[in-house]
């Protein structure tokens, strides 16, 4: 970021003219992982409850799961896939399921 500063004539009140150049921020992807031991319908309940997904896109994503062995849960900033990701598998935990949640960079 290069700041300019110019000068109006007094010290007190100067003019900042300001050259900035921003790219858009990188997405990430929250996918869940495929176990042998997490039962479809929860994952179903995490897909509709942590991602906001329908009763139908939740069932399609949990089996994309199950038989292509990760899901694509949604794509976000990096701050918020990473919270969804760690809520996901606290939840997981504390309900003693294997499921597991990760998140990767989009690169599309």
């Amino acid at each position: 970021m290069n700041f300019i500063l110019m000068s109006t004539g007094t010290a007190s009140s100067p003019d900042l003219i300001t050259d900035i150049e921003t790219a858009e921020p990188a997405l990430y992807r929250v996918l869940l992982l495929n176990d042998d031991y997490t039962p479809m319908d929860f994952v179903v309940y995490v897909l509709k409850n942590f991602f906001g997904h329908t009763d139908l896109a939740a069932q399609k994503i949990m089996l994309d799961v199950h038989k292509k062995g990760a899901g694509v849960c949604g794509v976000y900033s990096f701050e918020i896939a990473e919270t969804k990701a760690a809520l996901v598998n606290s939840f997981s935990k504390k309900n003693k399921h294997p499921l597991k949640c990760i998140i990767e960079e989009e690169t599309d």
